[in-house]
């Protein structure tokens, strides 16, 4: 390894039987253990209004009965939530150390449509850090935050747009496999294979969402452009951007990636990006010189798209939880 070469971290290797980004995708996520009881985490939810009339929902686990117990904050990927396998293995690994654990889902995510003619995007750094107030006000102990794929890039904008803010509100953060340069993302979604599995896949939710953001708020957008939408890139530039103060496509991937702007994070923040993902590109991933000094890069040669699973078949995905959060655990301000 070059001296510019970014760290692979302390990650597991991938298991011999499971080759390969695709597959290091789609396994974890569908078939590999995320829970050591094999029951998921039982979460309960609060509703927030938000400043401009909408709602929010947020999922918890019981409180610790430590009053100045962490709390860890988990930020979900494009069309995730509470019931993601990542956000399951994070829950399961939090409870286990004595840690409350928040998992705020974006707009429309939750089960039920967002009332405002909006929905949520990749530079949504606002949101979350009004969430992020809501959640550290008054609260004694540590709070650290753990951003996955989109939720990581939105977590990586906070930052550098907070400056120095971020330190006095969280300890540290950590972001896994964000596509922190998204036009190289969605070029990349849009292309071969993963045109074939991974955009229909989103597009089977996101269309109707968006249709039904239109129902309530006709005249919103074009719905024949936004049923024509043949991948994230159309989808983006007819709903996502213009709904979001975004000319189109273009502006919006380009002012809500985070890459250019690693170094101006002040708070401690992991970024951790396999090789071998096949929604982000290895060429699109920064170099540690452009990381600046409160970033750590984390770029193992394998674990695909939040895959990372270890072990005998069929996997388990809760190492990277355990090496995430003793990274966030270990870091002082």
């Amino acid at each position: 390894m070059s001296a510019a070469a970014a760290s692979p971290g302390p990650l597991p290797p991938a298991p011999v039987w499971l080759p390969g980004g695709q597959l290091q995708t789609i396994w974890p996520a569908l078939f590999s253990r995320r829970h050591a009881s094999g029951r998921p985490p039982v979460w309960a939810r609060e509703r927030w209004s938000t400043p401009d009339g909408d709602f929010i929902d947020v999922d918890r686990l019981p409180p610790s009965r430590d009053p100045k117990a962490p709390l860890l904050v988990i930020f979900h990927g494009l069309e995730g939530s509470s019931s993601s396998h990542y956000a399951q293995a994070f829950a399961e690994c939090a409870a286990q150390r004595g840690w409350d654990c928040a998992l705020p889902h974006f707009r429309g995510c939750s089960g039920e449509l967002n009332r405002a003619p909006r929905a949520y995007h990749s530079g949504d750094f606002e949101e979350i850090g009004w969430m992020l107030t809501r959640l550290t006000q008054g609260r004694p102990g540590p709070v650290h935050a753990v951003g996955v794929s989109l939720g990581g890039n939105v977590l990586l904008r906070w930052a550098q747009e907070s400056g120095e803010q971020a330190a006095r509100q969280l300890r540290s953060i950590a972001a896994v496999c964000a596509p922190l340069d998204l036009a190289a993302a969605g070029d990349a979604i849009g292309r071969g294979l993963n045109r074939l599995i991974y955009t229909p896949m989103f597009l089977r939710t996101m269309k109707p969402k968006a249709l039904a953001k239109l129902a309530q708020h006709p005249g919103l957008f074009d719905a024949e452009r936004l049923r024509a939408a043949r991948d994230l890139r159309e989808f983006d530039d007819v709903f996502t951007g213009p709904l979001h103060g975004f000319a189109g496509v273009d502006d919006y991937w380009r002012r809500a990636s985070s890459r250019h702007r690693l170094a101006e994070i002040r708070v401690p923040a992991l970024v951790i990006n396999p090789r071998n993902d096949p929604f982000v590109p290895a060429d699109s991933l920064p170099a540690p010189h452009e990381a600046g000094g409160a970033v750590e890069l984390w770029q193992p040669a394998h674990g695909g798209h939040v895959g990372f699973a270890s072990g005998a078949w069929p996997g388990d995905v809760r190492a990277l939880p355990q090496r995430v959060c003793d990274w966030l655990q270990g870091r002082t301000v």
